[in-house]
This record gives structure tokens, C-alpha cells and sequence, in this order.
């Protein structure tokens, strides 16, 4: 149960639903104690595709609410077995889109729509963002917390023999999670699984990535920041030592993950252009 006094206040939350092909789809908007137009992103929680929702990811979407100063919408997509890859996906990317179309109501500011999310949000808001390349719409920056970019079982990550067991998410827990998102005999490049095996990655929107040093997911997401700056997108890439995987929802227990996280979005705000310093 959580601890009402250690939730980062916000000006409000709304419960509402977004359409979808698939039907409605919940989804909670937070909105900062701010007045004028603020900049929207669109949220995905983690939870390796199959666990998680809006309640798990309550404080985390309060945090960058307040301290980013926008609107968050944290969408609550179809998640696996039951649902497996490419519905989740596809919620993410519909959110997306409904967030654009309705920015004016939401945050206000057209020009700084973000997706952005931990772990398997991570993957999905990576994977959104270089699909609306070219349908849009325009994103304004990602907002990437310790992403798994990588489905290939073959890839050679250390981080993924380093940090295999006794951190939280271990390499076997990886292995489940794909094993269920997964469908037999679908193409694990595909870039809407494995953002990192895009043949192309110029054009994405600028970037924030944030990494764990106790992580199995740590190098890859490390590999995808060096792959858009090679490919000329803007990158603010930083690895925590001493944190593990889930630091982002550690804050209330971790002055470190708490600081981890502070900057993070600071550097989000700092590609936004919305920083107050």
C-alpha cells in the first residue's frame, strides 16, 4: 500500500479512456501545478509486457508530472500472454497519436509531445518513436528508463552475464517475459520488438536514456544511445552506479534512485527547453 504522504502532489488527475481499434482503453491524465501551456507526454509503464498497470505506476507518472512540469498520460495497454506482441505496441502507438490530436486539450503545447517509459515502456515508447517518423506525429523527445531494445537471445550484452542474477530482474525473468510477449516464429528484428535492429535510426526525436550499473538490460540500452548519436539524433545518456533495475520506482526508499531519477527528467526538460534553472 502505498504512503499518500511520500505521492508527488500534482494540480490533478483524470481518469479517462482513449479509443483504439481494439475499443476503449484506460488510460490517467496528471496534470502539474502549473498554469499556461506545458508540454504532454505520453506514459508506458514496465513490467516486462505482462504485468503492471496505471496503479503500479502511480507515483512514478506523479514524479514527472511535478517535476517536469507536463501533462502525463499513462496509458494502460493490453498486456501478455493474453495479449501478445504487436497489441501492446499498437495501444502505445494509438495512445500516441490520440495524444497529438487532443494536445490542446491536454497539455497545450503542440510542439513538445514526448512518449516516454521504464523498461518494457521503454521498448515500447523506443518503438513508437521511430515509427511515427514519418505517419507523425512529430515527437518533441524520448524519455527512456533502462529500455530493453534487444530481443535477439544471441546478442552479446556483459551486462546481461554480469548482472544475470541477485539484482531484481534477472536474466531467466528476461527470458520469461519474451517467452510470453513473444509469438512463436515472429522475426525478433523487427524494430516495433528490437528498436535497435532499425535499419535506419536519424530522424527519432531526441533522447534520454538512463541506465542501471546492476542491470542485465544495462548495455543495451547503452548501445542504443551510441546508436542514435551515430545516426545524428541528440542524446543525454547517463549510467547510475549503484542502481539496479527498477531504481524508478525505488524513490521514496533511495536517495540515490531519487537523485537518479531528478536528473533524468532535468535532462528532459533540458531538451524540451522547459528547464527553470
Amino acid at each position: 500500500v502505498r504512503d499518500a504522504a511520500t505521492l508527488a502532489q500534482v494540480r490533478s488527475t483524470e481518469d479517462i479512456t482513449i479509443p483504439r481499434p481494439a475499443g476503449p482503453m484506460a488510460a490517467r491524465v496528471y496534470r502539474p501545478d502549473v498554469d499556461g501551456a506545458v508540454p504532454t507526454m505520453a506514459f508506458f509503464h514496465g513490467g516486462g509486457f505482462v504485468i503492471g498497470d496505471i496503479e503500479t505506476h502511480d507515483d512514478q507518472a506523479r514524479l514527472i508530472c511535478r517535476d517536469g512540469e507536463m501533462v502525463v498520460v499513462s496509458v494502460d495497454y493490453r498486456l501478455a500472454p493474453e495479449h501478445p506482441f504487436p497489441a501492446g505496441f499498437e495501444d502505445c502507438l494509438a495512445a500516441t497519436e490520440w495524444v497529438a490530436a487532443n494536445v490542446a486539450d491536454l497539455g497545450g503545447d503542440a510542439d513538445k509531445i514526448v512518449v516516454g517509459g521504464d523498461s518494457a515502456g521503454g521498448n515500447l515508447s523506443a518503438g513508437v518513436a521511430l515509427a511515427v517518423r514519418e505517419s507523425g506525429p512529430k515527437l518533441a523527445a524520448q524519455f527512456l528508463i533502462y529500455p530493453g531494445v534487444d530481443f535477439d537471445p544471441d546478442a552479446d550484452y556483459p551486462s546481461r552475464v554480469e548482472n544475470a542474477e541477485g539484482y531484481f530482474l534477472t536474466a531467466e525473468d528476461m527470458v520469461w517475459f519474451g517467452g510470453q510477449y513473444i509469438p512463436e516464429g515472429v522475426d525478433t528484428s523487427d524494430p516495433r520488438l528490437s528498436p535497435i535492429e532499425a535499419a535506419d535510426l536519424a530522424g527519432a526525436p531526441p533522447a534520454v536514456v538512463g541506465v542501471a550499473e546492476f542491470d542485465p538490460l544495462r548495455d543495451e540500452g547503452l548501445a542504443y544511445a551510441k546508436a542514435l548519436a551515430d545516426a545524428g539524433v541528440t542524446v543525454k545518456v547517463r549510467r547510475y552506479d549503484g542502481m539496479i533495475h527498477g531504481f524508478f520506482g525505488l524513490t521514496t526508499y533511495s536517495p540515490a534512485a531519487a537523485a537518479a531519477v531528478a536528473e533524468m527528467i532535468q535532462l528532459l526538460r533540458g531538451l524540451l527547453g522547459t528547464n527553470s534553472l
